[in-house]
């Protein structure tokens, strides 16, 4: 399996601080890499570089094999490949769950509006949201706003679906319902990198576990090598934690 997105000595500062240190790393085309670690450690810095949300110093990174910092990368072309959801679902507020699914295949790819109304009910059926396709986001629960979201980000039909603690802001009850949407996407063999505090998710459905701390990637393994015995003394620490809590 080709790598669909590396990392190469890749560095990032705010000011004085250095969020990123010399991390290097790959993702396969059809793996889910779990990206885990304290706080503060660097994991939401790096899912937002790869669609330059964050701007780097120093290295590279690869998505398709062009380097997306590099000069002749056009922005706008390489989002619509890879599918974001954030933390705060960012939905559009003014019009409908199926219209914001609608919107970016018509605007930016210049889909019919019969064909993206049609692929937007099957994404929200695929996300078992069909019966609110009406409904406005104000009117709907976190955990089904979430849903949308990953619907809306699949409409753009990316390689690569990254997710950036995709249930921290939800109610505990929610969590389920998003994660159970995300453990079909891996089913299917979606490429994806998921920033994610739900350490059951990331032992049942990760390929690759990546444990952050400080800005470097301390721990590549198996979910079962992560969990059962990590090597490093860092990520024992933290699965300890974890036990205890």
């Amino acid at each position: 399996m080709r790598p669909m997105i590396i990392f190469n000595q890749v560095n990032k500062w705010y000011g004085n601080y250095q969020a990123l240190t010399g991390v290097s790393a790959e993702i396969k085309s059809g793996e889910v890499v779990v990206v885990c670690g304290p706080s503060g450690s660097g994991k939401s810095t790096l899912i937002r570089t790869v669609n330059r949300l964050e701007p780097i110093e120093q290295g590279e990174i690869l998505f398709d094999g062009v380097n997306i910092h590099g000069s002749s990368m056009r922005l706008n072309h390489l989002r619509q490949r890879i599918g974001f959801v954030f933390q705060n679902f960012n939905l559009f507020p003014h019009v409908s769950v199926l219209e914001n699914i609608m919107m970016s295949p018509i605007k930016v790819l210049g889909v019919k509006k019969s064909e993206a109304r049609q692929q937007a009910g099957e994404l929200l059926e695929r996300v078992g949201m069909s019966h609110r396709a009406d409904a406005y986001p104000a009117q709907l629960s976190g955990g089904q706003q979430q849903r949308v979201a990953i619907a809306r980000a699949l409409a753009m039909k990316p390689p690569v679906m990254l997710f950036d603690e995709p249930t921290s802001a939800l109610d505990p009850e929610m969590v389920g319902e998003v994660l159970n949407v995300m453990r079909g996407l891996a089913q299917e063999g979606m490429t994806m990198m998921c920033v994610t505090h739900e350490m059951n998710f990331a032992r049942e459905v990760a390929d690759t576990i990546w444990f952050m701390d400080q800005g470097q990637i301390l721990e590549k393994s198996t979910p079962q090598q992560f969990f059962s015995s990590p090597t490093n003394a860092r990520a024992k620490r933290f699965i300890t934690d974890l036990a205890s809590h």
